[in-house]
């Protein structure tokens, strides 16, 4: 990674436990940039609910054109709480930075760390090993539809999905390009066009002009259904997944099941080129939030996904390892089974990463 310039990253914990695992991710990356110079700029951001509510302010004004112009990536924590139960503020901040840097393809790896974790008999490491592309900026959730008579019996509710070319293609394309350049195999791309003629007709005659300019990698499509269905039986058929955003949304928290949680989901959003919001997919879990339980480990691992998009990968590769090596002998959270404290689990993935660096 070259240091000509500062790596500037906007900081947002948002919301319940996004607060303290952003808080503990910022030590991980502190201490690489300490030891490997990488160049990094932590900026915090005070985005979220607390704000929401004394100014009723989401993303300030003028926040995206500062992101995009200023930024090279976003570290996000969550959002939501329950003295905003619309939501709100998480459409504006959130659904606002996705949709207004135009951040298209969401990549979740589905990567079981250990084999203790997976809940499918005799599937485990192995097995479970493959990343899923989610196109992130059409489908169902633009928010185009409305409603009719609320509130009657003769209530009539429609969301319209909206799917474009352009979209579809872009999303299909970065997926080719990823197996291509990560070596992996096989693109499965996944729709329902069989009963949603229109956009999933769309979907398949896209996927199916671009798989020529592929010879190298097998590109399969399966129905949505099916597609969920092999997930469970057989995961190690898979090795790139592609899907529109509602299908994309469901089967990687599907596949985040069979890491062992969400406590260990990492995502990124990217447009490539550009910058990337990079987010745990666990929700701020205002239950447990305050309690010192949360697990960071899936920060941890969104911090890697980041450092690769920054073109830090053996630093990437370090969390990546420092990770695997506390699921198997370090503190689990209760939501692993354990009883582990979120620094407790920290204090061993910055030992780790202390003794290999």
């Amino acid at each position: 990674m070259s240091v000509d310039r500062r790596r500037r990253i906007a900081v947002v914990p948002g919301d319940g436990i996004g607060l303290e695992v952003i808080a503990e991710q910022k030590k991980v990356l502190r201490l690489l940039d300490e030891r490997r110079a990488l160049g990094l700029e932590l900026v915090d951001k005070d985005w979220g609910a607390e704000r929401w509510l004394r100014e009723k302010v989401g993303l300030p004004k003028g926040a995206l054109a500062d992101l995009a112009d200023n930024y090279d990536a976003i570290t996000f924590g969550a959002l939501g709480d329950p003295r905003i139960p619309d939501m709100a503020h998480g459409r504006e901040i959130l659904l606002g930075m996705r949709q207004g840097l135009d951040l298209y393809a969401n990549m979740r790896p589905v990567l079981c760390m250990d084999d203790s974790l997976s809940p499918l008999k005799g599937k485990g490491e192995r097995e479970i090993d493959f990343v899923c592309f989610r196109e992130n900026t059409e489908d169902l959730y633009v928010s185009t539809g409305g409603v009719f008579k609320e509130g009657t019996p003769d209530e009539i509710a429609q969301d319209i999905s909206v799917n474009t070319r352009k979209g579809v293609e872009r999303i299909l394309r970065y997926a080719f390009e990823y197996a291509k350049k990560t070596g992996r195999k096989k693109v499965t791309m996944t729709d329902k066009h069989n009963a949603v003629r229109f956009g999933g007709g769309l979907w398949k005659r896209t996927f199916e002009a671009l798989k020529p300019q592929y010879p190298d990698i097998v590109a399969e499509h399966l129905f949505v259904d099916v597609a969920a269905m092999e997930f469970v039986r057989h995961p190690e058929r898979f090795d790139v997944v592609v899907a529109n955003n509602l299908f994309g949304d469901i089967l990687t928290d599907l596949g985040s099941a069979l890491m062992g949680g969400l406590g260990l989901a990492a995502s990124a959003n990217i447009h490539p080129g550009r910058i990337g919001l990079f987010e745990p997919v666990h929700g701020s879990a205002p239950d447990i939030a305050g309690k010192g339980v949360a697990n960071p480990l899936a920060a941890f691992s969104t911090a890697a996904l980041m450092l690769d998009f920054l073109d830090a990968s053996a630093e990437a590769r370090l969390i990546d390892d420092a990770v695997r090596a506390c699921l198997k002998r370090g503190p689990r959270t209760p939501d692993l089974g354990g009883q582990g404290k979120t620094g407790d689990v920290t204090e061993f993935v910055l030992d780790e990463l202390a003794r290999t660096l």
